[in-house]
Order: structure tokens, then C-alpha cells, then sequence
């Protein structure tokens, strides 16, 4: 069975406009999390990781477009140009586009917007997409809540598996919109400070918007220095609730063991995990009763969104590929943010970015009405 691999990567985000940027400020313990008054999207202060509209203009200008497109798909299709012109891959049939996104174009429905409210619908982004970049194969928009940018991942592996293509290039985003922060305000989850998950004085999440993309392919011509091989892939519904996590974790205690089964590895032989960690009570606490089951309480940990906040549909793909870079550096990044334990169960928090020893972690997300995967990755041989 042939082995698939994740390669190539780029970010967009409030960094920069590359992966080099991001990951430079990571590695500082930088955060990318700013407090905004923005009357015209929330009537209250908010934390939040925005992407400068002017840069992100000037930047897709420079592409030549022959139509106007909205925020998201410019920094999908920046994301995504880079790396197509990185790996060199031809656009032809067996290619595949994948996009993961929870809401997409939503800010198309605001009052000011100049586009057409068709455009909202998910499909139409994807044929825009596909139509600029010269993709053969119509791209498949994955919306399955917050576990979209990892569960794409899973499922380009799959594709790949079944012969359907040979390479997959993937991308995900996600905005600061009206409709977004409205939302998790009404649940009462959004914090005006910077997010601290499994803080004890946590006080809810941070939206954040990226763009991120990256390569999965069974080439090993295809290889890049940040490459990872993908081990192993589960996906569980615990249809809890249409909101709320298990409180024992079982879908994603399941996600868990089942990835390490197939990647044919045991707790002991993960490195590090890349966490969901929303700084929620509900979400942090359900993640350390989960880890706890399946065996990996001693394993580091640290989530990333103190230095992106939460990105959504995008969020399991972007801290895939800083995962990639953690790897590759033999670093583990701080979890931003942390300062005493607020949850139940025992975590080996990262609470200083470090030097280590690495080779293989998971990446895990969780998300509304009880989604939860894990992938298992291990250092490829460049």
C-alpha cells in the first residue's frame, strides 16, 4: 500500500504571509492576538488574530485577477499558489483540491458586502478557487465544523489510498466576521483577553482568521525539509450534543486509539501532541479526561491558539503544519498563554519553548455537535 505524505505548507496569517513567518514568531513565543473595538462586528471589545486587508490586497493584486474576490478566497488562493509553485506539481487529473472551512464566505450576507449572496453558498467559493489556479478536478469543500482542516488531511490520505489521485493539495481558512464572533459571544465562550486553555483562569476563546495549505501526496520525488509521513487517521462522532463536548471524552478517547492502532504505535512512541485547547472550560477539561484514557498524560502538549486564536475550519491544518516545523527543528513550542493547571486530570503542558528529541505527534481537534479526529505523523526521511 503505497505510504502518503505531507509536504510543502504555507500560512497566511496576522505574522505574515508565509510559513517562515509564522514559525519564527512561534518560536519566540510571539502571539499574533491583538484586542480590537469594532463596532460594525461586535458592540464590545474582543481578542481576536485579523489579517491586514491592505497587505492581503496588495499581495493578490500582484496575481493579476480578472474579477473581484472576496477576503477568504484571496488568502486561499495565496496560500495555495505558493505551494503549487514550490512543488512544481502539474494541474492535470489526478490532482485533487481539497478546501476546510466552517462558514466560508459568510461575510457576503453583511449589509456593506458588494458581492452577490450566491456566493456564500460553499460550492461557489470552491469553483472560484478552482477556476483561478487551473485545477482540473472540481475542489471538494470540506465543512465539518472544527475538525475541517485535520479531517482534510485524513481524507486526501484516503483519496490517495484508493488510486483516486495522486497528489492533493489542501487548504483551509476561516474569518474574523460579524456572524462568527455574534455567535460564540451568545455562548458566552468569547474572552476579551488573550486565551489561555487549560489555564486555570481560563475565560473562553479568541477567533482568528488564516489562511493554510499545504500538499499530501505518495511521491517521495515531492518531499520538502518540513515533510511528514501520515501514519495514521481516525475520525469519531460522539454525538454528544449540538454544541457541547462528552464530558468523558469518548469521541475523542476513540479518534485517539484507533489513529495509534493503525499507525501501529503505542502512547510511549508520541512525541508530542498538538492539541485542540480552545481555553473553554468544557472543551479543555473533556481533552484531559480523553488523553488521560487512552495513556498519554506524560506526553508534551500544547495548544496553539494563544498565538493564532481559534481558526476554525482552518485551525487543525495550520497547527498540522507548525506541528511539521517542530519536527523538523526538534522544538517543542510553548502552549502561549498557560499558567496553572485547570483541569482535572494531569497534562504535561509545554510551558517553555524547548529543545527535544523528536520524531512522531498527534494532532487532535474537536469540534460542535461531537466531531473529534486525530492523525498520527512521523518525521519523513528528506
Amino acid at each position: 500500500m503505497d505510504r502518503t505524505y505531507l509536504s510543502y505548507n504555507s500560512i497566511i496569517s496576522s505574522y505574515g504571509f508565509d510559513s517562515p513567518s509564522a514559525i519564527e514568531s512561534i518560536k519566540k513565543e510571539v502571539s499574533g492576538l491583538q484586542v480590537f473595538e469594532d463596532k460594525a462586528i461586535l458592540p464590545d471589545r474582543f481578542c481576536a488574530s485579523r489579517i491586514s486587508n491592505d497587505k492581503l490586497d496588495k499581495a493578490f493584486d500582484r496575481m493579476r485577477p480578472k474579477e473581484p474576490h472576496t477576503k477568504l478566497e484571496k488568502v486561499l488562493i495565496l496560500a495555495l499558489e505558493n505551494i503549487i509553485s514550490a512543488s512544481g506539481i502539474e494541474l492535470n487529473e489526478r490532482v485533487g483540491l481539497i478546501l476546510s472551512t466552517t462558514k466560508g464566505n459568510i461575510d457576503v450576507l453583511q449589509e456593506n458586502s458588494p458581492f452577490d449572496e450566491n456566493r456564500v453558498y460553499l460550492s461557489e467559493m470552491g469553483r472560484k478557487i478552482k477556476n483561478f489556479l487551473g485545477f482540473q478536478n472540481d475542489a471538494i469543500v470540506l465543512s465539518n465544523a472544527c475538525v475541517s482542516g485535520i479531517l482534510a488531511i485524513a481524507m486526501a490520505k484516503r483519496f490517495i489510498r484508493q488510486g483516486r489521485f495522486d497528489h492533493v493539495f489542501v487548504a483551509g481558512g476561516d474569518l474574523v466576521t460579524k456572524f462568527i464572533l455574534s455567535g460564540f459571544n451568545a455562548f458566552q465562550a468569547l474572552s476579551d483577553q488573550p486565551c489561555r486553555p487549560y489555564c486555570k483562569t481560563r475565560s473562553g476563546i479568541n477567533i482568528g482568521e488564516v489562511g493554510a495549505s499545504a500538499l499530501v501526496t505518495k511521491d517521495i520525488a515531492k518531499l520538502d525539509d518540513t515533510s511528514v509521513e501520515i501514519l495514521g487517521e481516525s475520525s469519531c462522532n460522539d454525538a454528544n450534543h449540538i454544541s457541547g463536548p462528552s464530558r468523558t471524552g469518548e469521541g475523542l478517547y476513540r479518534s485517539v486509539i484507533s489513529a495509534m492502532g493503525q499507525a501501529q504505535i503505542s502512547p510511549m512512541d508520541i512525541d508530542f501532541i498538538s492539541a485542540h485547547g480552545t481555553a473553554t472550560p468544557f472543551n479543555d477539561e473533556m481533552e484531559a479526561i480523553a488523553f488521560n484514557r487512552a495513556g498519554l498524560q506524560n506526553a508534551p502538549l500544547n495548544s496553539l491558539k494563544g498565538y493564532f486564536g481559534h481558526t476554525l475550519g482552518a485551525s487543525g491544518l495550520l497547527e498540522t503544519i507548525v506541528g511539521m516545523h517542530s519536527l523538523h527543528s526538534n522544538t517543542l513550542y510553548a502552549s502561549k498563554g498557560f499558567r496553572e493547571m485547570g483541569v482535572s486530570k494531569p497534562l504535561n503542558i509545554i510551558e517553555k519553548t524547548k529543545s527535544a528529541a523528536l520524531n512522531t505527534f498527534i494532532k487532535t481537534a474537536s469540534g460542535f455537535g461531537g466531531c473529534n479526529t486525530a492523525v498520527v505523523f512521523r518525521k519523513a526521511a528528506v
